[in-house]
């Protein structure tokens, strides 16, 4: 047999011996307890135990108040008064541009620029309506240049190393 082999059959060994543990009085040397134990059951009893303590600490963080005071973490209110908060500026920003609207329109007649008889506060209004805009996504023709571009560079980087991957292969 090899060497390295006999070495793990002696450390196969070591791991299944029976070793005692005893725990005694001092004073009187009288035997508290003891325990039978081998390597391997040591082994198993802390790799069971440090799993055990990971997933309890993991519990802890995940569903408790204390991943607040984990930095990235941010508290459900805290994200709830965001989102309201963004949904108050954009119709408070949309109410803005129409009363701008209106205001502008009354300058006009108060200046005399516009005929007091075409001035219509909801005329005004349905003509500032504000809606989101029309967004174009098909791409640009130099859009699809660029794309073609890149594909090609990758193309050419990727036929590259795999030449390189093959020639290095064959040195070894």
């Amino acid at each position: 047999m090899t060497e390295k082999r006999l070495k793990r059959i002696k450390f196969r060994n070591r791991l299944f011996v029976k070793n005692r543990l005893v725990i005694l009085n001092e004073d009187t040397f009288e035997e508290i307890f003891s325990f039978k134990l081998n390597l391997m059951n040591v082994f198993v009893v802390a790799t069971l135990g440090a799993i055990f303590l990971i997933l309890i600490t993991t519990f802890i963080i995940a569903f408790t108040p204390l991943r607040e005071f984990i930095p990235g973490y941010s508290s459900t209110e805290l994200k709830r008064n965001a989102t309201e908060l963004a949904l108050k500026s954009d119709s408070l920003t949309v109410a803005l541009k129409k009363n701008e609207t209106y205001i502008k329109a009354i300058q006009k007649v108060l200046t005399g620029q516009l005929e007091y008889a075409k001035f219509n506060k909801d005329s005004i209004l349905s003509s500032v309506d504000v809606k989101e805009e029309d967004v174009n996504l098909a791409p640009s023709k130099e859009e699809l240049k660029l794309r073609e571009e890149v594909a090609n560079e990758e193309k050419k980087e990727n036929t590259s190393s795999v030449k390189k991957n093959k020639s290095d292969k064959k040195q070894k």
